[in-house]
């Protein structure tokens, strides 16, 4: 017996219309919460009460990506046009970027917070999987994005977005986050090609930020960003921090994996390159708060790009807790401290707006569009208008 499809049903149309605007920017609110969890577990501060509760906040970015991976699939179901629309926008393609991101953050935290919670195998099963599937989609998203941009987004030198980094950032987090797997490989060739595969996951993704980063740094020297786009130029902390960390967590991992002179050399590396990028951190943090704090004083107000905010500074703690364990100096271990502080402050303000914003529908709402202004009338419209 064949049964005609039946038409959606009134609620069904209203449930899947909330998903229509829903972006793949979204994915960024996955990754602030899943490193307030594994940023909180490398700190120098060890206590149950706090452990709990960065186990806490890795649960809750399990339970949210879940959530948006479902949310998304019924947007790409329904809502097809819009989403494939989004990988022709070149303000929106970026952000695919985030999905691998937010794959790998929640991947590296199942082994590091959140491992007490659902046990080391199961832990090692998780991240096994999320970290595969986020190291191709954000390899794919740093191949598609940059051409999509060169022969279909036709952007400009002067449109430069810190945003632009997101999908170049992508192989870095992979490369931070697969050394936790090393150790769960058997001995021999494959624990030393994951090991290494992160190195060249390293350089990829640094020699690819740091020709990004110069159209980034010329675009701001002409002039600020626009108000609503000020806090995505914290998005720069994320390839300095995420890139100390990853030299600090392969020297980790080096040990026994290759051969020794390898490990010292490592090692070595991770202080020289770790210091000198940690301290333009610090200097572009001052410099993206400066910022911050005058668009906060001319009227900017909440948009998703606050988590911003998040992530990148989450990747300066890890960053800062690698190096005090390379270089012994208790300096790092305050410097992670404070800037986990920071890192707490700025995820309560993104998620409170993040709440307020669902619970009144804005965040979801159809993007405003400006009116067009009616052109001037000139003596040819009169004309035109008397034919």
């Amino acid at each position: 017996m064949v049964t005609a499809a039946q038409p959606l049903s009134t609620a069904s149309v209203l449930r899947t219309e909330r998903v229509r605007h829903l972006g793949p920017n979204w994915y960024a609110a996955v990754m602030g919460t899943a490193i307030l969890g594994s940023a909180g577990v490398a700190l120098p501060v060890h206590a149950t009460g706090l452990r709990d509760v960065f186990a806490g906040a890795w649960a809750l970015s399990l339970i949210m990506l879940v959530a948006l991976l479902a949310a998304r699939t019924v947007r790409w179901v329904h809502h097809r046009d819009r989403a494939r629309a989004d990988l022709l926008d070149p303000a929106t393609a970026p952000f695919y970027g985030c999905l691998s991101m937010a794959l790998l953050a929640v991947g590296g935290g199942a082994l590091t917070a959140g491992r007490a919670l659902i046990g080391t195998g199961t832990a090692v099963a998780l991240d096994a999987v999320l970290f595969t599937a986020g190291t191709a989609v954000g390899l794919a998203a740093a191949v598609a994005v940059p051409y999509l941009m060169a022969v279909r987004h036709r952007v400009e030198p002067a449109q430069a977005s810190p945003a632009w980094l997101l999908p170049l950032v992508a192989p870095m987090v992979s490369a931070a986050l697969g050394p936790l797997l090393v150790p769960y490989l058997p001995a021999g060739q494959p624990r030393e090609t994951l090991l290494l595969g992160c190195l060249a996951l390293f350089g990829l993704s640094l020699l690819a930020t740091l020709l990004m980063l110069s159209l980034v740094f010329a675009r701001l020297v002409s002039g600020p960003l626009p108000l609503a786009l000020t806090p995505t130029l914290f998005l720069v902390l994320g390839p300095l921090g995420q890139s100390t960390t990853a030299v600090g967590k392969i020297a980790d991992g080096a040990p026994g994996v290759v051969p020794a002179a390898d490990a010292r050399g490592l090692a070595v590396f991770a202080v020289l390159y770790g210091v000198p990028v940690m301290g333009f951190a610090l200097l572009w943090l001052a410099l993206a708060t400066a910022h911050v704090v005058r668009a906060r004083r001319q009227g900017m107000r909440f948009t998703m790009s606050w988590w911003a905010f998040t992530f990148p500074v989450g990747t300066c703690v890890t960053g800062a807790t690698a190096l005090a364990r390379h270089t012994g100096l208790a300096v790092y271990d305050a410097l992670a401290v404070g800037l986990y502080a920071l890192l707490a402050a700025a995820w309560l303000a993104a998620a409170t707006g993040t709440v307020r914003g669902l619970l009144s529908g804005e965040l979801l709402a159809a993007p405003r569009t400006a009116p067009v202004a009616p052109r001037p009338e000139t003596g040819r419209t009169r004309s035109d208008a008397a034919r």
